[in-house]
């Protein structure tokens, strides 16, 4: 029938979902099949195309409209797509691509949920149950799948797994930018100490405690001591109130959305992530990628991608907060080279390309496409 492939639909190209599909089509580099890469919706963009890191890259543009209800459209563009052409396996991100996957292929699906909730909904549960034989789950987090396990209580362990997102460790290491050019793309004084936050401005990512835990740590801070909040939402005009009711407006800088502004993160002394059940926080693997320290909540997927307790606060929790800020600033340059050094190990051995192709071929659910890359292919993607 010609050449083997992998069939993965993706819902959109918007935000980390280019990268994903980069992150899901590299896993087959150096084996026998080529990776058909299918977006709904958004339109056709060479850049996304190029980033996907696919053999064939197909842009549906479906409207939102479109992809919602039985997504009949959908449905049978996936399988003209599939037919005559031997598929051995489709790689789903979220429910609705997971839903067409099922109904448009006979394939064996691999579904990956990059949010918590997705099979809250009893309609979805029941979906999930009637393609039980050939639907396998995976979680970008041990957080994710442990909520999917409990909606789907029944299924077998090893049919709800874990496979973290994860980076082109040198790739990105490559595009950082050095920190003094960092500071001047964001405006930022060459000699403060600077914490940054990068996200939306939206309630789940609580930049409120961030602010407030700032302002408790500030006298304790080196003079000049500045917190960057890079990132667009509903909330920045009640963030920038709240910082002038604490009396931390002139040290606070709302920079706005930066274009792929993980290239700044060297501008950043400590970062730090406030957000409530972040189901995976990429953002903390750009960070330790770029060698700054991390500090986060002690829920959802952060604390598997920081792996360090004494970096992890309760959520919500401003004095924890503030204290590990001041910790930060108040570390030695010996011990920060060493925490930035285990980081750097812990990203190829958990957060790398590398790692995951190893993690995805050891996992039963990935037998429909056999044992995976050469030996000899691992070294040279580890070398980047």
């Amino acid at each position: 029938m010609g050449e083997r492939r992998i069939l993965q639909i993706c819902h959109c190209h918007y935000g980390p979902f280019a990268d994903v599909a980069r992150q899901y089509a590299v896993l087959f580099r150096d084996t026998p099949y080529k990776v058909t890469t299918v977006f709904l919706t958004d339109p056709p963009n060479d850049a996304v195309a190029a980033q996907a890191a696919s053999d064939e890259v197909v842009f549906l543009d479906y409207s939102g409209k479109d992809v919602r209800g039985l997504k009949l459209g959908a449905i049978r563009a996936i399988r003209r797509i599939t037919a005559g052409r031997d598929f051995a396996l489709a790689i789903a991100h979220r429910f609705k691509p997971v839903y067409v996957a099922c109904l448009g292929t006979d394939l064996p699906v691999i579904g990956v949920h990059h949010a918590f909730g997705d099979y809250a909904r009893l309609s979805r549960r029941l979906f999930a149950r009637f393609f039980r034989e050939r639907l396998a789950l995976l979680g970008v987090s041990d957080a994710v799948r442990d909520d999917i396990r409990h909606d789907l209580p029944s299924w077998p362990a090893d049919r709800i797994e874990t496979l973290h997102n994860r980076l082109d460790v040198e790739a990105v290491r490559n595009a950082v930018l050095p920190r003094a050019e960092a500071r001047e793309l964001l405006g930022l004084p060459q000699d403060a100490f600077v914490v940054g936050n990068v996200g939306r401005l939206h309630p789940d990512k609580d930049q409120a405690t961030l602010l407030r835990a700032f302002a408790a740590a500030l006298p304790a801070l080196p003079a000049g001591a500045l917190l960057a909040v890079v990132g667009a939402g509903r909330l920045a005009p009640s963030l920038a109130s709240l910082a002038a009711e604490l009396g931390i407006g002139a040290q606070v800088r709302f920079l706005g959305q930066v274009p792929d502004a993980r290239r700044a993160f060297r501008a950043f002394d400590l970062f730090a992530l406030s957000s409530d059940r972040e189901p995976f926080g990429m953002v903390l693997v750009e960070a330790l990628a770029a060698g700054v320290p991390v500090v986060a909540t002690d829920c959802g997927g952060a604390p598997e991608v920081v792996g360090d307790r004494t970096a992890l606060f309760p959520f919500g929790d401003v004095d924890a907060l503030a204290a590990l800020l001041v910790a930060a600033a108040r570390e030695e340059p010996v011990q920060r080279a060493l925490r930035v050094e285990h980081a750097s190990e812990r990203l190829f051995a958990e957060f790398s390309d590398a790692a995951a192709r190893r993690r995805f071929f050891s996992l039963p659910m990935a037998g429909a496409v056999g044992a995976g890359p050469s030996p000899a292919s691992e070294t040279v993607l580890k070398r980047g």
